[in-house]
């Protein structure tokens, strides 16, 4: 599962590299995200459900959606990679 998160983040950081400038709120929210789930990804963040609750990952796939449906007017092209991120955290239980 980690490779095929790897592999959307990667192409969500392709997409935003093509995007054109992004709005500050739009690149904070995008840059927490991202470390958060790079948190995730280094084995720092809390691994059972109850921990998880407590840390700073819980709630990525709904705010990955989150980010989806408000890029959906502005950045169209970033949606479909910020949806695919939010359904592999979602399967994560994250």
């Amino acid at each position: 599962m980690d490779s095929k998160l790897k592999a959307t983040l990667n192409s969500l950081h392709s997409h935003l590299a093509q995007s054109g400038p992004l709005d500050e709120e739009s690149r904070t929210l995008l840059a927490q995200l991202d470390g958060d789930i790079k948190q995730l990804l280094a084995g720092n963040a809390a691994t059972s459900a109850d921990a998880a609750e407590e840390s700073s990952t819980y709630g990525l796939a709904e705010r990955a959606q989150e980010l989806g449906a408000k890029f959906a007017v502005k950045h169209p092209h970033l949606e479909p990679a910020l949806r695919e991120l939010g359904n592999i955290l979602s399967s994560m239980g994250i």
